[in-house]
């Protein structure tokens, strides 16, 4: 029995010595982490590129590093439309002057002359119940054109030197809206509850000619024709810069647009010429 006993005493003591030799060695930590549940990653979303609603071969302006080369690019690409829209308009000018004349020394107008009256009234938003005299005389200050170069700033102002995104896939280089469902792009940035769209065009030309015709008829710019009628009646030439200053309706920031525009007028002097080489 007693070496029974001996055996145990024996074992537990190794036991005891044993972990007392281990021990010193074992490094228990202060606290358990609790690892975070693991999240489940969100899938990235799928790059949507936007096909243009036009045929049209853009120049793709993003990739012209050159400063330089990119203005007169853009300028050339632009101009042709501009000047050519601008034709028609003193075209008509020209035709509802000799109108005028006619009228003023109270002969009555070719059955000719009435037909392109009547749908320059209609065209330009004039009353068809005031005489003809009225009717000229109020045609003749929507009936002018803008300036190429005032145009051509707006544009690259608008469009951000036409790499913007309603320019690239709808090739409105000056920011018109329009509110019919489907008439345009749909502004990522807007409002809830807003129904305009940021209408697209088929082609340069008809951009143009929305932009020039925006001007020339909507009552937000009744200042601007003003500023040019009297430039028209004192003999003036149509100063870009001057005719600016009729522009505060075209964007929210106001006074800061109109001197920007101002700015980009001085500043791009150079390659507001015709036919700027690049």
């Amino acid at each position: 029995m007693r070496s029974v006993l001996r055996k145990i005493f024996f074992v537990a003591g190794a036991a005891v010595v044993a972990g007392a030799l281990v021990r010193p060695f074992i490094v228990e930590p202060d606290f358990v982490e609790e690892l975070p549940a693991p999240v489940p990653e969100t899938p990235p979303k799928p790059v949507v590129i936007e096909k243009p609603l036009h045929n049209v071969a853009l120049p793709d302006f993003a990739t012209i590093l050159d400063v330089k080369q990119k203005k007169a690019a853009f300028f050339n690409f632009i101009r042709p439309a501009v000047e050519s829209n601008n034709a028609k308009i003193l075209a008509n000018r020209l035709a509802l002057e000799d109108m005028l004349a006619t009228v003023s020394l109270g002969e009555p107008l070719m059955p000719g002359q009435e037909q392109q009256l009547a749908t320059l009234v209609g065209k330009y938003r004039v009353s068809a119940k005031i005489s003809q005299m009225q009717q000229l005389h109020q045609l003749l200050v929507k009936v002018d054109e803008i300036p190429t170069p005032l145009v051509l700033v707006q544009a690259a102002n608008e469009s951000a030197w036409g790499t913007s995104r309603f320019a690239r896939i709808g090739l409105n280089f000056f920011g018109i809206w329009c509110y019919k469902p489907g008439c345009g792009m749909v502004p990522r940035s807007r409002n809830s509850g807003a129904k305009h769209e940021v209408e697209a065009f088929q082609s340069v030309d008809t951009a143009v000619y929305r932009y020039l015709h925006n001007i020339n008829t909507n009552n937000a710019y009744s200042v601007f024709r003003s500023i040019r009628q009297q430039l028209r009646e004192q003999e003036q030439p149509l100063v870009p810069e001057v005719l600016a200053m009729g522009l505060l309706p075209y964007s929210e920031r106001g006074s800061d647009y109109v001197l920007e525009i101002s700015d980009m007028l001085r500043h791009n002097s150079q390659y507001l010429k015709s036919s700027t080489a690049p």
